[in-house]
């Protein structure tokens, strides 16, 4: 308890935590209006007369037209994140608005949309505008510290992410057969230098591999120690761009890169925060510093005990695939917010047969007519999205009047190059079956082995 209260009662200089608001702030204005800019608004979530949800969230739903205003409200509360405006009455709305943008589509769902979500919902119990923000010039009072551990939980964070990534990696398929990344590194041969002279070769393949495992696990170690900092900064920077060049992923390398800056001393940061000042001439942030005080929480022992539980379950909530049976790869249950990034290739074919249990007659759907494009790639070869669909489907066809049907799949799945399977038992009612956190007992076994974590 001694070190734990020692550790508590240190301060350290706030312009880390400022710098990381600003460039948060302004990297998620710049990702809303990409987002606006590229048509994804009306692509992913206007158009579909569908939309698949979240366990437990299926209330989560776009607003039609409407749904711009939410893009506005959220790329509206990161400017005020950036500047320090009512912060944290911002960075509240930012991460109500995002994750329910996040939510409201499962055919959506990335790493980074997950890591901005808990990052921000991080970021309120911070004092990340008690430093050159609006709100501090404002109230005319400043904090040059801030306890220690405010920037301390946002390192900590982004280790644990980059450790799990890395850990994820350790398995057969991306060690042994350098699978996935042989399937997609030989489709980019029209890429210049590279295209024509690497991306076919098995050796490059392996080294891909191989060094991004070895990446995610030290780049954390690598970034908390001072000497090593500078080189892997650089390596941080030549990866995630390097990722740019290979896969389009949107703004997650760019988030990552800046992410790493918080890692550097606090007078790298002040040197930032002095050049952002000297475009304003009459912006003198260090007029109302104070020096001696600490910033002070108001309910100092309800913000340790939500940060300890946000980090208990950071923790633990990625290792939930223990808890089943089966290839995690093949029925994906615990998959999703496990910082498992880019380590499996599924094509997969489902289409839904509806039985008429009166008649014995049976028919065919056909997926355009409930799903984009999209979706029903997504659709294909998951298997909570292939329950979701045929209660769906089976939902429709009962209000059309038939009152006692049965709903079957015909799903075949290829994972990694290996051969199609078929994935779903097709002599399985889906319809009978409940979307619920337990085993997939209707998702056939995959007919081979992955070794690792």
């Amino acid at each position: 308890m001694k070190t734990i209260n020692s550790y508590l009662s240190k301060s350290s200089d706030s312009s880390p935590l400022v710098v990381f608001r600003i460039a948060f702030g302004i990297l998620m204005f710049i990702s809303m209006i990409r987002f606006w800019l590229k048509g994804w608004i009306e692509e992913l979530y206007i158009n579909p007369k569908f939309h698949f949800s979240y366990f437990g969230f299926d209330w989560v739903k776009p607003f039609g037209d409407f749904t711009y205003i939410l893009f506005i409200v959220c790329a509206l509360s990161s400017i005020l994140v950036s500047i320090g405006y009512k912060y944290r009455f911002s960075i509240i709305i930012f991460f109500l608005s995002f994750t329910y943008i996040e939510l409201m589509d499962k055919t959506t769902y990335l790493n980074h949309y997950y890591l901005i979500s808990i990052l921000s919902f991080l970021m309120i119990f911070l004092p990340a505008s008690s430093r050159f923000s609006v709100d501090s010039f404002k109230s005319k009072k400043s904090y040059k510290l801030i306890p220690k551990w405010s920037i301390d939980s946002i390192k900590l964070l982004i280790c644990i992410v980059y450790f799990y990534a890395g850990l994820a990696k350790i398995n057969s398929d991306w060690l042994i057969e350098a699978m996935p990344l042989k399937i997609w590194l030989t489709s980019k041969y029209d890429l210049p230098i590279i295209g024509e002279s690497l991306v076919h070769l098995d050796w490059f393949h392996y080294l891909m591999s191989w060094g991004g495992m070895i990446y995610d696990l030290s780049i954390p170690f690598l970034l908390l120690y001072s000497r090593t900092r500078l080189f892997a900064f650089v390596m941080v920077v030549f990866f995630h761009l390097f990722t740019v060049v290979l896969f389009p992923i949107g703004m997650f390398p760019y988030i990552m890169i800046f992410s790493a800056l918080i890692f550097f001393s606090s007078k790298f940061h002040l040197k930032i925060i002095f050049f952002i000042s000297s475009f304003f001439k009459n912006l003198n942030f260090e007029k109302y510093e104070t020096t001696k005080n600490v910033y002070s929480f108001q309910k100092i022992k309800a913000t340790y005990f939500i940060i300890l539980f946000f980090f208990i379950f950071q923790i633990l909530f990625p290792l939930r695939n223990l808890l089943y049976d089966g290839e995690l790869f093949w029925n994906e249950r615990g998959y999703r917010y496990s910082w498992r990034v880019m380590l499996m290739e599924k094509i997969g074919y489902t289409t839904l047969k509806i039985e008429d249990n009166d008649s014995g007659k049976s028919f065919y759907i056909n997926n355009s007519d409930f799903l984009t494009p999209f979706q029903e790639k997504q659709m294909s070869f998951q298997p909570d999205f292939i329950i979701e669909y045929a209660h769906h489907v089976g939902d429709y066809y009962k209000e059309k009047g038939y009152e006692n049907l049965s709903v079957f799949a015909d799903s075949h799945v290829a994972l990694n190059g290996r051969k199609s399977q078929r994935f779903i038992d097709p002599n399985i009612n889906l319809y009978q079956q409940k979307r619920s956190l337990k085993n997939y007992e209707w998702v056939l076994p995959f007919k081979d082995e992955i070794k690792g974590f």
